[in-house]
């Protein structure tokens, strides 16, 4: 760390990291009391589940953030789906005004969650937060309510550090449908776009290289979803009358779907692009163990494994609508379903993903199947300039927080909405971290928060806020 005043009192860098790892540190168990209230709330935005949850849940978030007294303005806000006059799920919108030529901070999270599953494959119920270790258990603990708790203790912490004297503009934004495809971001931008203005945007809902490093995301790839429809009768006919000379639904979908790989597991879909890159060290050995990768099941693919998984394109089927085991009568089914989902490379359009899709499934649908293809999902990649200042100051404050240096790294996954942010505000400089590891298991049963890496990554974001503030006093 260098010895630049960031506090505007003549105190060192050093001096001031110190005085602020020990107000974080002492700030630790409100935090974490905070994040298990939130995780109480099943706050599911997906159509099926009660959105008075959502609900209760931003209203929690909201006051949290008046609890602050920073704030010029805290409030509740939806917008419309589209043009429509449906609106989604509410938001949480905070804002404080620059002083003295100050930047501004946009800081993002997300208080909704993914469905739970079945509570049977919890160790301990999903609402329930539980301590074991030094993990904190329960559905929304890491993505993102502790995003969203991180953004509170951060700016908690300093402003007591600074005893209130702050001059940084920060605008929060907490997102209520994020889990459900953001439906309505694009128009919450625009309906807001003079209070979400800012210099630097910081998206807090990714992971770090491991529970001791950190990891500033500067990759990720888009997406593509859709439902894929096949039909091939008018009507449901009997398998031994005529099965073996009438193709099926299901036969013909399964032959499409296997196309869409090589015999390797590659993707072999033509006109579906990798991005150059190049990726750390990463062991087929610890894919097995994050992945959890059965004895016996090789990796699919080829190249090094991260440019499988940053670099690359993926498809995956997520789901299939079939007669199930327990009904299957001795029919040819005349119609199935499948939902899939295909990652997009960073530097390719999504659009352009899609269409590609598209021609495939035109050129390989088997017997002269009818096919549909509904309910689209179209997410831009997106590539972050790390020659930025905003990206140097993160991991500046990384590497003071952690102790040791932040890695560069790829995420396969997707955040369709940056490319939205990046519409909006095109000079904005955009930070994309987040307090996960590779245990955490977003999305899945036994979701899990690292304290330690609760703590860091709040010192972190505590020591990037400062140094934003010290922009207009160097």
């Amino acid at each position: 760390m260098t010895s630049m005043d960031i506090t505007g009192s003549g105190a060192s860098a050093d001096d001031f990291a110190r005085e602020l790892r020990g107000i974080v540190s002492a700030g630790l168990p409100a935090a974490i009391a905070d994040l298990t209230g939130l995780v109480r709330i099943p706050s599911v935005s997906w159509p099926a589940f009660d959105p008075a949850f959502v609900s209760q849940s931003a209203d929690a978030v909201a006051e949290h953030l008046r609890d602050l007294g920073v704030f010029d303005s805290v409030v509740v806000s939806s917008a419309p789906i589209g043009d429509g006059e449906a609106h989604g799920k509410p938001a949480v919108l905070a804002t404080r005004a620059a002083k003295a030529g100050a930047p501004t901070v946009l800081l993002y999270a997300h208080h909704d969650v993914q469905p739970p599953g079945d509570d049977t494959d919890w160790d301990s119920p999903p609402f329930e937060p539980a301590l074991r270790g030094e993990r904190l258990y329960g559905r929304g603990t890491a993505d993102d309510k502790a995003g969203v708790i991180a953004h509170v203790a951060a700016i908690r912490a300093l402003f007591e550090a600074l005893d209130n004297d702050v001059d940084l503009g920060i605008a929060v934004f907490i997102e209520g449908e994020e889990e459900s495809g953001s439906p309505s971001f694009a128009n919450f931008l625009t309906q807001h776009r003079a209070e979400l203005a800012a210099d630097v945007i910081v998206v807090a809902d990714s992971d770090n290289w491991n529970v001791t490093t950190p990891s500033l995301t500067v990759s990720l790839r888009g997406n593509v979803a859709a439902v894929l429809e096949v039909r091939t009768l008018e009507h449901a006919s009997h398998s031994g009358m005529f099965g073996g000379a009438v193709p099926d639904a299901m036969m013909a979908l399964t032959r499409l779907l296997s196309s869409f790989h090589t015999d390797d597991g590659s993707v072999a879909v033509d006109g579906l692009t990798t991005h150059p890159m190049e990726t750390p060290e990463y062991s087929e050995e610890t894919l097995r163990r994050d992945a959890g990768l059965l004895d016996g099941v090789r990796p699919v693919g080829s190249g090094s494994i991260l440019s499988r998984l940053w670099a690359g394109p993926a498809i995956t089927i997520t789901g299939i609508d079939a007669p199930t085991v327990a009904n299957a009568s001795n029919t040819l089914t005349p119609m199935a379903r499948a939902r899939v989902s295909v990652r997009v490379a960073p530097g390719q359009d999504a659009g352009e993903a899609y269409a590609a899709i598209e021609r495939h499934i035109r050129d390989n649908t088997p017997f002269g199947a009818r096919v549909t293809l509904s309910d689209v999902e179209v997410g831009n990649p997106f590539l972050v300039d790390t020659q930025g200042w905003a990206v140097a100051e993160a991991t500046r404050a990384m590497e003071d927080a952690w102790g040791t240096p932040a890695v560069l790294a790829g995420i396969g996954g997707s955040i369709p909405f940056i490319a939205d942010l990046v519409e909006v505000f095109p000079q904005a400089q955009i930070l994309v971290t987040g307090v996960e590891d590779p245990d955490t298991r977003a999305h899945s049963p036994n979701e899990s928060l690292h304290l330690g890496v609760f703590e860091r990554a709040i010192l972190t974001e505590a020591l990037l806020l400062a140094r934003l503030n010290a922009k207009n006093r160097a």
